[in-house]
C-alpha cells in the first residue's frame, strides 16, 4: 500500500475516555464518522468507534474481493482500541462486543451504500449476550438480523427469501410485527436462517468475528460501486473518485426492550423550514427498521408519552448541533433502556421552499450571517420556488390519506415499479411511482418522478429523505393502499385503478385524490425579497470596500 500515507494505514480511534487519536479531514474520514468526532467533542453521547480512511479502504481490497493483510491488521488494532474502551470482547463468552460496520464518504448519499449491524454475534456470542444481558429476545434478534443482513450485503442474496420465512414465523406467532415475536420464536427463526444462509452461499455462515468483520468491511467498501450508489451520483453530479471510508462502532441496542428504540430527527421540518422537531421513532428496533421504509410508523406511541425527559434530551441536542454546524441537521439515535447515543449527524436534506426558509430564519436568530446563509442556497433555483395547492379542494374525489414527507401538489399516470416509471416518464408524461414500500435501489424511478406513494415507511426512511432533496412529492405509510404488481394495478381505499390511472398527491395534506385536479400556485415573495436584500447590501459593502481601496493606491 505504498501511495497510502503511514497515517492513514492506522486507524483513527474516537469516542471513550481519551481524545480521537489524531485530527482528520472530512475527505479521509468520510462525514459521517467527521461528524461524529465532533459530537464527541461536545461531549454528547458517542458509542466508541474507529475509522479506515477513504485512501486506505480504496487499497485495502485484494484484487480478488478479498481483505488485504493490511486491512486485517487495520481492523485488529481498531477493534482493541473498542474493547479497551467499553469493557467488551469481541468474540468474548463472557461480556461479548458486537460492532456495526457502516460507509462513510465524503459526500452525503443516505441510504445508498451499505452498512451491517450485529457484527460479531455468532453461535458461541449469542449465548454470552444472553448472559450478559439477561435477555434472551434481544441475543436471537441480533443473531437473525445479522445472518440476513451478511446474506444481503456480503453474498448479494435477495431479502425475499428472508423475508418469506419471516413471514411464515409472524403466522405462526399469531404477531403483527418482528418487535412481538418471542425469544424462542426467535431462535427457531434465527436456525432456519442459518440453514438457509447456506442453502444461498453454498457455504456455512462464517463463525469467528474476526472474518464476520473483514467481509463486512470489504461489502461496505465495495458498496460504493453498486447500481444505486452510482445512480445516486449521477442524479447529483457526484464523482466517483473520492471512494468511502468504513466506520467501525460498539453497538447499542434500541431493539433491548419497551424503554429502547431507534429514531431519525430533523433540528427543523425539512419539508416547510418550520422551526419544530421532526422526528420518527420506533420502539424496540434497530436504525434499519427506521430508514429503510419496510415499517409502518404512523400507529407507534409518540416518544414523549413513555419517554418524556429523552425527548427533551433530543431537542437540547437538535439545538446544539445547530448551534455547532452552523445548519439544519438531520440526525440517527438510538435508545437503549433509557440511554440516549448519536449515532449520526450531518447536514439535513430539504426542499428548496425549507431550505429558502431555513436559511432567512437562521439569519433571524443570528446563528449565520447573510453570506453564509447564501452559500448555503447556492445551487438552488429560487425563482423556480413555489407554493403549490390544490384551486378547488372541496371538490376533488378524496380517496385516502398519508403521512406527508415531502410538500407540495404531484399529478400524473401511476407506475408500479422503476422500469414503468421510467418508460412513461420517457414518453413524456408524469408519472407517481406507487409502491408498498420504497428502497433507495429505487433511486432512477424516483428521480424521474413526479411523486411517491407508499403503503409503508415513515418520514425520515432513507429513500424519502432522498425523494425530499430531489423535490418530489412523498406521501408514506397510507394504510388504504394496496400494490398488485402482477396485475399492473392498485387498491386505493376499496377503489380500484389500473397502471397509467391519473392520480393526484397533495404533499401538504396528506391527501390522494383520482384525476387531474386544478392547482394554483405561489410564491414565498417575503423570503425572496430577504434574501435579495442580503445580495444587495453584500455587493454595496464590496462595492464600498473596492473604491476604499482604490482611493488608498
Amino acid at each position: 500500500m505504498a501511495g497510502v500515507p503511514a497515517t492513514q494505514r492506522s486507524p483513527f480511534l474516537f469516542g471513550g475516555k481519551a481524545a480521537a487519536s489524531r485530527p482528520g479531514s472530512v475527505e479521509e474520514m468520510g462525514f459521517k464518522a467527521f461528524n461524529l468526532v465532533a459530537m464527541s467533542g461536545l461531549g454528547l453521547p458517542v458509542p466508541q468507534g474507529f475509522v479506515l480512511t477513504t485512501g486506505f479502504a480504496r487499497q485495502a481490497v485484494t484484487a480478488a474481493g478479498g481483505a488485504s493483510a493490511e486491512l486485517r491488521d487495520a481492523l485488529a488494532e481498531g477493534i482493541r482500541h473498542v474493547e479497551r474502551e467499553s469493557g467488551l470482547g469481541f468474540g468474548a463468552r463472557r461480556r461479548p462486543l458486537l460492532v456495526s460496520v457502516r460507509s462513510g464518504a465524503p459526500v452525503s448519499m443516505p441510504g445508498m451504500m451499505e452498512t451491517l449491524l450485529d457484527v460479531g454475534v455468532n453461535d458461541l456470542t449469542v449465548d454470552a449476550l444472553i448472559r450478559s444481558t439477561g435477555n434472551p429476545r434481544l441475543a436471537w434478534d441480533c443473531y437473525r438480523r445479522l445472518v440476513q443482513g451478511f446474506a444481503e450485503v456480503v453474498h448479494e442474496c435477495p431479502a425475499s427469501a428472508f423475508a418469506s420465512r419471516l413471514d411464515e414465523c409472524l403466522r405462526a406467532c399469531g404477531a403483527s410485527s418482528s418487535r412481538e415475536i418471542d425469544f424462542r420464536s426467535l431462535a427457531a427463526l434465527t436456525r432456519d436462517y442459518l440453514a438457509l444462509f447456506e442453502e444461498l452461499t453454498g457455504t456455512p455462515f462464517p463463525q469467528d468475528p474476526m472474518r464476520q468483520l473483514e467481509q463486512a468491511a470489504v461489502a461496505v467498501v465495495r458498496s460504493w460501486q453498486s447500481e444505486k450508489a452510482v445512480s445516486y451520483r449521477r442524479a447529483h453530479q457526484i464523482g466517483d473518485s473520492p471512494g468511502t471510508a468504513v466506520t467501525v462502532q460498539r453497538m447499542v441496542f434500541g431493539n433491548a426492550g419497551g424503554m429502547s428504540g431507534a429514531g431519525v430527527a430533523f433540528s427543523r421540518d425539512p419539508s416547510t423550514g418550520a422551526s419544530e422537531l421532526y422526528l420518527d421513532f420506533l420502539f424496540n428496533a434497530q436504525g434499519e427498521d427506521v430508514v429503510s421504509g419496510r415499517h409502518a410508523l404512523a400507529d407507534e406511541v409518540p416518544l414523549e408519552k413513555l419517554l418524556p425527559d429523552t425527548r427533551r434530551e433530543i431537542e437540547t441536542i437538535a439545538a446544539a448541533l445547530e448551534g455547532a454546524f452552523g445548519d439544519a441537521q438531520e440526525f440517527e439515535f438510538t435508545v437503549e433502556d433509557g440511554k440516549l447515543f448519536m449515532l449520526q449527524t450531518r447536514v439535513a436534506k430539504r426542499t428548496p421552499l425549507a431550505a429558502l426558509r431555513i436559511a432567512v430564519d437562521l439569519v433571524a436568530s443570528g446563528l449565520v450571517s447573510p453570506a453564509a446563509a447564501l452559500a448555503q442556497l447556492q445551487g438552488i433555483d429560487l425563482a423556480s420556488v413555489e407554493e403549490v395547492s390544490l384551486a378547488h379542494p372541496d371538490e376533488q374525489a378524496f380517496l385516502a390519506s398519508a403521512t406527508p414527507a415531502g410538500i407540495g401538489i404531484a399529478i400524473g399516470r401511476l407506475v408500479l415499479d422503476v422500469a414503468a416509471a421510467e418508460r412513461l416518464a420517457a414518453a413524456g408524461d408524469p408519472v407517481l411511482l406507487v409502491r408498498h414500500e420504497t428502497a433507495t435501489a429505487d433511486i432512477s424511478g424516483i428521480a424521474v418522478s413526479a411523486g411517491i406513494l407508499t403503503a409503508l415507511g415513515g418520514r425520515t426512511s432513507h429513500a424519502a429523505v432522498v425523494a425530499r432533496q430531489l423535490g418530489k412529492v412523498c406521501l408514506v405509510g397510507c394504510r388504504e393502499l394496496v400494490p398488485d404488481l402482477a396485475q399492473r394495478r392498485c387498491r386505493i381505499a376499496g377503489h380500484e385503478f389500473a397502471e397509467g390511472d391519473w392520480l393526484c398527491l397533495d404533499g401538504t395534506h396528506g391527501r390522494i385524490h383520482a384525476g387531474r385536479p386544478e392547482v394554483v400556485r405561489k410564491r414565498p415573495d417575503d423570503l425572496l425579497q430577504q434574501v435579495e436584500n442580503w445580495r444587495r447590501r453584500l455587493a454595496a459593502g464590496s462595492e464600498t470596500t473596492a473604491t476604499a481601496v482604490a482611493r488608498a493606491a
